[in-house]
């Protein structure tokens, strides 16, 4: 293990618990809003494995934002919002979403629902600042559509994935995949415990701003 590997594994640490004191009102809040507002689902959102480092699965812990079971919901009772959902790199806007519970549109602009991450840091198989955490599938129907990117994802799965990274202050959720992969391979090649302070002190302001939120 290198001593970058040594002194990201510390701040990841720090910071995750640093994270859930700071933000232990606001992880019981979100918990039990979620429970009240839609009581027929869990807690966290039941979603597919995550891509880890090296493509290991894992489990990434996200509150729950939406119906339960809802790419089914969304394709049994909206089929044209579900092809517009396919065809537009899985998303769609909050203000057009069915799926979305109350409150979610405020828990999505500042990333609440993400919180609960801080504990995927502490099991280690995410990090601070890191790629996105993509899904399987997403990988696969995305490189089917530009095989040109997969050098660019080979790349980005050599870290860790990050509650932050360079995608996230450079446009969220308003960048393309090619671009975003794009991004996650140039934070794989100039890594560095420098480069990860820049990140994590540029995220405040995007997250309070809600810039590139959807």
């Amino acid at each position: 293990m290198s001593l970058y590997d040594i002194g990201k594994r510390i701040i990841d640490i720090f910071g995750a618990i640093v994270g859930i004191v700071l933000f232990s009102p606001i992880l019981l809040g979100a918990a039990i809003w979620v429970k009240v507002v839609s009581p027929e689902g869990p807690v966290f959102a039941d979603i597919k494995n995550r891509v880890g480092k090296d493509k290991k699965p894992f489990k990434l812990l996200k509150f729950r934002s939406m119906v339960p079971n809802g790419y089914d919901y969304l394709k049994k009772n909206y089929p044209e919002l579900h092809k517009k959902y396919e065809e537009n790199n899985y998303k769609l806007e909050a203000d057009e979403d069915p799926r979305l519970i109350k409150g979610a549109k405020l828990f999505r602009k500042y990333s609440i629902d993400e919180l609960p991450q801080f504990f995927n840091v502490l099991a280690g198989n995410m990090s601070i600042v890191g790629p996105r955490a993509y899904y399987f599938y997403e990988i696969d129907e995305q490189l089917a559509r530009h095989p040109e990117e997969e050098q660019y994802m080979k790349k980005a799965l050599t870290v860790k994935p990050g509650i932050t990274g360079l995608w996230q202050v450079s446009g969220r959720s308003q960048l393309g995949f090619v671009n975003r992969v794009k991004l996650d391979a140039e934070y794989a090649e100039k890594k560095s415990l420098v480069y990860d302070l820049k990140i994590i002190l540029k995220t405040p302001y995007v997250v309070i701003t809600g810039k590139g939120a959807f």
